[in-house]
């Protein structure tokens, strides 16, 4: 491989952004408060080439992700060669670039399935009046928050970090994240994250809170125009209701330009599937494994 990897790093947080608004379709893995928050975890480097950020995990796999920039600006081939040996594995690799590279002549693609890393997308409207009886559940549980605490809405900023980070501290040891190597990791991703808020301008969140103290949190950013993307959503386990109350209590009150909401992935974990399966996704960001070959 040709490509020089580096440590992701805060001061191209800016530079990295200019080349992912240029991807025709953005999932959540990208993000840069995604890829520099779970690095540790994932041994995450970046690479910087022409018209394209590359994306390698060395841990527990190396793998390549699907570069970052304008896809169909790129000439495939001289990137290839450039950049690669004959075959070259990709992993999470969004559908519109796969069908791009299937598209592109001079290269035979090999294209797996990863369901466990599709995004899921949720209609905006649909998480803030939970109607019907697709959602009557969700919108008993709200109610039995509602009517049972004496709750107050906040927006999660400076004022109230240490709070979340507390509240984050106290659910991993009901959870006993020490016992769970994704619980450590998300949880010392959560920490990072909420220690540098101050570096980011496109972080906002919100909390619930009850008699003074905080039992809900929420972290998010704009991932494209109209989307939504929900990183971290946390709640205090004893107070019934708390997940479906902060969850429809922050999107009520998101900018209307966001009419989609994007909750990331489920990993193939099945209770976190079924969870996520439950709010009624209207559509999903579909990724791929990928190999490509060039062709003799």
């Amino acid at each position: 491989m040709a490509l020089e990897f580096t440590a992701i790093n805060l001061d191209d947080r800016a530079r990295y952004q200019s080349f992912l608004d240029q991807c025709p379709q953005v999932a959540s893995d990208y993000s840069f408060v995604n890829l520099w928050g779970w690095a540790d975890h994932y041994g995450l480097k970046w690479a910087w080439d022409e018209g394209l950020v590359w994306i390698h995990q060395t841990v527990p796999i190396e793998a390549c992700w699907a570069p970052v920039g304008n896809w169909h600006k790129i000439n495939w081939i001289a990137c290839f060669n450039r950049c690669f040996e004959d075959t070259q594995h990709f992993s999470r690799v969004p559908d519109v670039l796969a069908e791009n590279w299937h598209e592109t002549p001079g290269l035979n693609v090999t294209v797996h399935e990863e369901r466990g890393h599709w995004d899921y997308l949720y209609d905006r409207e649909e998480l803030t009046l939970l109607k019907g009886n697709r959602f009557h559940k969700k919108k008993n549980l709200l109610n039995q928050f509602v009517k049972k605490y004496d709750f107050v809405y906040a927006p999660l900023g400076k004022n109230n970090l240490e709070a979340a980070l507390a509240l984050q501290e106290d659910w991993c040891i009901w959870r006993d994240c020490e016992s769970s190597d994704v619980l450590a990791a998300e949880n010392q991703a959560i920490s990072k994250v909420l220690s540098q808020w101050d570096m980011f301008d496109n972080l906002f969140g919100g909390a619930l809170m009850v008699e003074g103290a905080m039992v809900a949190y929420t972290v998010a950013e704009k991932l494209t125009g109209n989307t939504l993307l929900i990183h971290f959503e946390k709640g205090a386990p004893e107070y019934r209701g708390v997940y479906q109350a902060i969850n429809q209590q922050f999107v009520a009150r998101a900018d209307n330009r966001y009419t989609l909401v994007n909750r990331e992935q489920d990993l193939d974990e099945p209770g976190l599937r079924k969870s996520k399966m439950s709010y009624n996704p209207v559509d999903f960001i579909k990724k791929s494994a990928v190999t490509l070959t060039r062709r003799q």
